[in-house]
């Protein structure tokens, strides 16, 4: 267990920094990489806000999801300021229900993607 979470941790902290440094990239770039980020902000944003709802199934972790919130808060606003975008208004509406298996139209195309390579190439190894 303790070798997973040092993997998922590793894994994690690439891809934050990866992802920070293209938002970066983009928002601080040309008008038009910042006029594509922005809309692609304006079209996923509202997908943020479950990250930090408590659903049943999580009450045994004790997770403390203001203190997660409030650290990923802080990132994300010091990734936009230095991208020099601005940080979506909290009271925004937000998706809900991922998290106990409701989900738009566009999963199952995401997951008809994602599918294919394994289904193509059964019993590879990567």
């Amino acid at each position: 267990m303790k070798a997973i979470a040092a993997k998922a941790l590793k894994e994690v902290t690439y891809h934050m920094r990866w992802s920070s440094e293209w938002v970066i990239r983009l928002g601080d770039g040309t008008e038009e990489s910042k006029k594509r980020l922005l809309k692609a902000l304006d079209e996923l944003w509202m997908f943020t806000g479950e990250l930090f709802e408590s659903e049943n199934y999580e009450a045994a972790m004790n997770i403390d999801f203001d203190l997660l919130k409030e650290g990923w808060n802080k990132k994300v606003r010091s990734v936009f300021e230095e991208a020099t975008i601005d940080f979506p208004a909290e009271n925004k509406w937000h998706q809900s229900g991922g998290k106990i298996g409701n989900h738009t139209e566009h999963l199952g195309f995401i997951l008809a993607e994602m599918q294919f390579v394994q289904r193509a190439y059964p019993n590879s190894e990567w």
